[in-house]
């Protein structure tokens, strides 16, 4: 079990983080097997966290100065759209091309961000 990460965890005041014997009763931090990103027990210990230390994770971690850009070649993705019949037509869509280019279901699933523009360039060839 770990300790949630939420800056006031131990402020809330709910049964489950009640601790100690009479008359030496706290509120503590909850501690979970399963945490949100592993983290926090909630997501307002989440927000907590997050509305304190977001600007400094951001500025050691590097802060986006400039729009970053995807360009027509890396602007393909997967979709496919689902049918009661089990017969699921399966794409590879370019919205900034106006592009969508059928393909299998064993061709989706073996598809891969990595691979994707290499496999339209065989598509199209």
């Amino acid at each position: 079990m770990r300790y949630c990460q939420g800056t006031k965890c131990h402020e809330y005041r709910t049964k489950d983080r009640i601790r100690g014997t009479k008359g030496n009763k706290h509120y503590q931090t909850r501690r979970r097997t399963h945490l949100l990103f592993g983290l926090f027990c909630s997501q307002r210990c989440e927000y907590d966290w997050v509305e304190k230390f977001a600007d400094k994770a951001i500025d050691h971690f590097g802060r986006v100065t400039e729009a970053k850009r995807t360009d027509c070649d890396n602007a393909w993705y997967k979709d496919y759209h689902w049918r009661n019949d089990n017969n699921h037509q399966h794409y590879l869509v370019n919205d900034l091309l106006g592009q969508r280019i059928p393909i299998t279901q064993q061709q989706y699933q073996s598809i891969d961000n990595d691979n994707i523009v290499q496999v339209v360039e065989a598509l199209n060839n």
